[in-house]
């Protein structure tokens, strides 16, 4: 359970930083609100970012997979950032454009696709040392 939590952890934070990068990037808008304010922005908007993909893409992925299989899978890239639109909607003083969002998704998925990798290297070296 623990290690679930910490897992759950890495990812909110990562996901965090990864949307502050894509707004700096991307130039979308926020509010100023100083520093502290705008860190409590991206981590909620990390924490809802999580909820909502947990919840929605699956019924999302399941809803488009016709589209997915005609694309051969690039179709996906719409639904991650129509994830993020969602989630940005929802997050008080954080907007994006639809494209923005997309390419915003691209940048998520590379940051989860890495921090699962890392874990996995991480828990095959732990069962190594065990034996």
């Amino acid at each position: 359970m623990k290690r679930q939590l910490r897992v759950f952890l890495l990812r909110w934070v990562l996901n965090s930083l990864g949307l502050w990068v894509a707004v700096r990037i991307f130039g979308a808008g926020y509010s100023h609100l100083g520093t502290a304010g705008v860190v409590w922005e991206f981590l909620l908007a990390g924490i809802v970012f999580s909820v909502i993909n947990s919840i929605l893409k699956p019924i999302a992925v399941i809803l488009s997979l016709p589209a997915i299989l005609l694309t051969l899978g690039l179709f996906i890239l719409v639904v991650n950032g129509l994830m993020v639109y969602i989630s940005l909607l929802i997050t008080p003083g954080i907007s994006m454009t639809f494209m923005e969002s997309i390419l915003t998704g691209i940048l998520l998925s590379l940051i989860n696709y890495i921090v699962s990798a890392t874990l996995e290297l991480h828990q095959a070296n732990k069962a190594q040392e065990r034996l």
